[in-house]
């Protein structure tokens, strides 16, 4: 028989089985109903959009000027050629972000992934079928691997490589399976509590536990964002609520811009945390993050014009030494912290 409480039930149990090198299960109890989907279900989407993975973003061919060549002495157009590439599961080695990887093959000779290890990538799928080449024939091709989330298309990475490569679609996620359980658990005479059956399989570069801390480590950071809703005081004026000022927006993380993925990271990189900075820029000091491309610019741009402050506009006036000030303050507790 359900109770009148005025706080919803705290799971306390969680069991970590590791099934094998690549596969998991992650069990999480007792739930009330309802609870257990609702953490369940985005979990799973952030297992698949949010584990960081590896991937070729370019390749140059030598003797090949785009995708649709063929190369003589090799079995595969180029074309299948770079669908095989995109199978092949690349791990950077050293913690590095990006390596551009150089390989040279005479025939004749079948390359797998396994001919591809080197001093600073490590193939988790040593068998993957990559090319034959014949006796007559040598080949020479170079790799860009990046370190990434989720799925870009080679559209958008254009801009990321060198114009004499070409740009792959990349597949970061090393998740290969995600699914979850719902089962029911009693809990005292109740049954109807549930438990959360989480089975994670991964390409092996990196460990499906590695992979759900990552998930875990993404919604955190998303939720973080309502974190100042904790310091309202409810009793308060409304109009206290913004944190006083026309420029309160300002000091709000550039999370709140809802960016895209690579322009947010960009912006990361470069330690501009504050919609603030942005609003203090000209065209010119927004140019020098690196690996900031046009479209990013663009992108970061139109945001800051949509909400009243445009890169290189006067909407500040007499207020931008106090916004500097107090962006410098606030850089300074995190750093403290």
């Amino acid at each position: 028989m359900r109770k009148i409480t005025t706080s919803a039930y705290m799971p306390t149990e969680i069991e970590v089985q590791s099934i094998s090198e690549n596969v998991a299960k992650i069990t999480a109890y007792p739930f009330e109903t309802g609870y257990a989907v609702t953490l369940a279900h985005p979990l799973r989407r952030l297992l698949y959009t949010s584990t960081v993975g590896f991937a070729p973003i370019g390749v140059k061919i030598k003797g090949v000027s785009h995708e649709f060549d063929s190369m003589r002495g090799m079995l595969e157009d180029v074309a299948f050629f770079i669908i095989n590439l995109k199978k092949i599961r690349f791990k950077l080695k050293n913690d590095s972000e990006r390596e551009v990887v150089e390989y040279s093959f005479k025939g004749p000779k079948e390359i797998t992934g396994a001919d591809l290890n080197n001093d600073s990538v490590e193939i988790v799928n040593s068998d993957a079928y990559l090319a034959t080449i014949n006796e007559d024939a040598e080949l020479n091709f170079s790799v860009v691997i990046q370190k990434g989330i989720g799925y870009v298309p080679s559209e958008e990475i254009r801009e990321e490589i060198e114009d004499d490569y070409i740009a792959l679609d990349a597949f970061f996620t090393p998740v290969k399976k995600a699914v979850y359980d719902l089962e029911n658990v009693l809990v005292e005479d109740d049954p109807d509590y549930e438990k959360i059956v989480f089975t994670i399989t991964t390409d092996g570069q990196v460990g499906p536990i590695e992979a759900f801390k990552n998930c875990l480590e993404a919604m955190y950071q998303q939720m973080s964002v309502f974190k100042g809703v904790l310091d309202i005081d409810v009793n308060a004026p409304i109009t206290n609520i913004d944190g006083g000022g026309e420029h309160a927006k300002l000091l709000s993380n550039v999370e709140e811009l809802n960016l895209s993925a690579r322009s947010f990271n960009c912006l990361d990189k470069a330690e501009i945390r504050y919609i603030g900075e942005l609003a203090l820029m000209d065209e010119n000091e927004l140019k020098e993050p690196k690996k900031l491309g046009k479209k990013s610019l663009e992108e970061i741009k139109a945001v800051m014009e949509e909400i009243g402050y445009p890169v290189g506009g006067n909407a500040l006036k007499e207020s931008k030494d106090q916004l500097r000030k107090k962006i410098a303050e606030l850089k300074s507790q995190m750093s403290a912290k």
